[in-house]
Order: structure tokens, then sequence, then C-alpha cells
């Protein structure tokens, strides 16, 4: 008599057909995400984690992986960042609804395409699905400028030329000023831009305090702190998926 020993480990939460589906999505769209396969299978009548997507790619031969390079880290930068982060530990949630984030960026028509991540057999490194479109210069880029609060997104403006400090106050009068009137964010607006020579010049000075605009004191190299750095990813996204 035969008989069915119990098995190690807890049982698949995904069908074979559930399976056999993310597999299938992923081999066609490796940059596919397991929140977008997580989405697919809820879709179908099945409702699992992120963790155990990754299990089941994982059990059939793909894993994930990134290419990603950014900028070298400043070590004397890392104490003012920490102190930042330790004065306004217990500021109220109302303080930083009066904060005004703003930020420049660079928008590449393929630049993100280096961090995108990927499912992929070993076998399957080169797979033109898999791989990055080199082109020279990003393939074109374009400069802009935003800013954000609690309230909503601000303006956005694209920057022509180099953009000095003349052009930098011209930029903030009129996109700026509007936003923070089209937000209602009030005379108590603190603005918070980096240390950029053209951020920190007399004349930028002498024009925000002209408009009564005080500045939060912001922390040199240390654009992780900057909350727009994730509507800038969301933006860089889309060209990529394009």
């Amino acid at each position: 008599m035969m008989v069915n020993l119990p098995r190690s480990g807890a049982p698949c939460k995904i069908s074979l057909r559930g399976a056999s589906m993310i597999r299938t999505k992923v081999r066609d769209q490796p940059r596919t995400t397991r929140q977008d396969l997580v989405n697919d299978l809820k879709r179908a009548g099945t409702t699992v984690s992120k963790k155990t997507i990754s299990n089941t790619l994982r059990r059939h031969g793909f894993k994930i992986l990134q290419r990603t390079q950014g900028p070298p880290a400043q070590a004397s930068a890392c104490p003012a960042s920490l102190k930042f982060a330790s004065d306004h530990l217990d500021d109220p949630e109302e303080e930083w609804e009066k904060v005004m984030w703003s930020d420049e960026t660079k928008i590449e028509l393929f630049g993100l395409n280096s961090t995108r991540r990927v499912w992929r057999k070993k076998k399957d490194e080169y797979n033109p699905k898999n791989t990055i479109p080199t082109v020279n210069h990003g393939g074109g880029n374009i400069i802009l400028w935003g800013c954000f609060s609690a309230k909503g997104t601000g303006r956005l403006h694209r920057i022509e030329g180099r953009m000095d400090g003349a052009m930098y106050c011209e930029t903030l009068a009129n996109n700026l000023l509007p936003s923070v009137r089209a937000l209602k964010m009030g005379r108590g607006c603190l603005f918070q831009h980096d240390n950029n020579p053209k951020h920190t010049a007399r004349a930028t000075k002498e024009w925000l305090s002209k408009k009564y605009l005080k500045v939060l004191e912001w922390p040199s190299q240390s654009p992780d702190l900057n909350p727009i750095e994730n509507l800038w990813r969301e933006l860089k996204v889309l060209p990529s998926d394009s």
C-alpha cells in the first residue's frame, strides 16, 4: 500500500494556471513589476503577496536584476543630513504642510531605462527585451523646474538655455508665486530649494525677501531628503515606458 506523505513547507498559493500566467507576462514584458502581477492575479480571482510572486518566479528560474548608477556619496554631507533630520524629527505635520518643495531636474529620453528592473532567466541576458538601449547623451533631454506642497502640485516649467541667477529669479516669479497663490499657501508658506549657487546668490535672497518668502534651511548635498524626488521619478518613467 502506498501512502502520500506530507510535503515539507507551506503549500503553493498560486495555481499552476496562475504561475503560468505570470511567467508568460514577465517573459513578454520583463519590466513588469511585482505589483502589476499581484493586480493581474487579483483580477483573475487569486490574492497573493508580492513576496509570493517573487518566490514563484524564482522557482521557475527568473531573477530580478537592476542596473543603477548614482552620484558618489559625499561623506561630509551625511552629518548635515542627519542633523537636519534630527532637528525636525518632532515637527508637527502641520509644519510640513506649509512647505513648498522645489527642484530642477534633467529628463533624458532613455535615461531612466538604466535603472529599470527586469525579470529574466540567465540565458536570456541579451534578449532585446532585457537590454538597455544605448543612445549617445541619453537621446536628448530637457531641464525642468517644478514645485509641490501637501496641497498639490505647482507649475512645471521647462528651462531653455543655461540657467543663471537672473533666470532663476524670473522662473520663481513666473511659476513659484502663481503656484503659491493657486494652492492657497498663504503668508505662512516656507519655500524649499537646495544650496545651488544660483539659489543662494545675493540677488536671489533679496528677491525672496522682497516677496516675503521664508526659506527652509537646507543641508548641502541632500537630494534624498527632498520628497520631490518621488515626483521626478514618476515623471521620468513616462518617456521610458512610451
